[in-house]
């Protein structure tokens, strides 16, 4: 990944589209989102803050995150043993972002929903192949 311009900071080599492949998954920016909210925290609690989610894939969630470096694994030598998550600096700064996206849908869902029911009704079965 190289020194893009601002009109090609999307395109397949390029940094930016770096933020976007890290938070592709669906819970990874929630958990992210949760975190920056309530502070590090216990796996169990997490689960319990963000609902709907299981166990397994909130581990698999933090383990992206943690290998992308957006949050820290922090154990400690207690009985029994306990391990907390929090956010990294990279992490904390991604919330701002997530906000600004998050006003984006909230002003523009409608209008996205309502363009995802067009092109069912247009193309009935293609709609559900790209969605996937």
């Amino acid at each position: 990944m190289g020194g893009c311009t601002e009109h090609d900071g999307f395109t397949s080599d390029c940094q930016a589209r770096l933020a976007f492949e890290v938070l592709a998954n669906r819970w990874d920016s929630v958990v992210v989102y949760t975190l920056a909210a309530h502070g590090p925290t216990r796996p169990a609690r997490l689960r319990i803050r963000i609902g709907g989610i299981s166990a397994k894939v909130l581990n698999e969630a933090l383990r992206r995150l943690e290998y992308n470096g957006l949050v820290e694994r922090r154990p400690y030598r207690q009985a029994p043993p306990r391990v907390d998550y929090a956010l990294t600096e990279a992490g904390e700064a991604l919330v701002e972002p997530m906000r600004l996206m998050g006003a984006w849908a909230n002003r523009y869902a409608d209008a996205v929903l309502d363009a995802q029911q067009r092109f069912e009704e247009r193309s009935p079965g293609r709609a559900r192949q790209r969605s996937r």
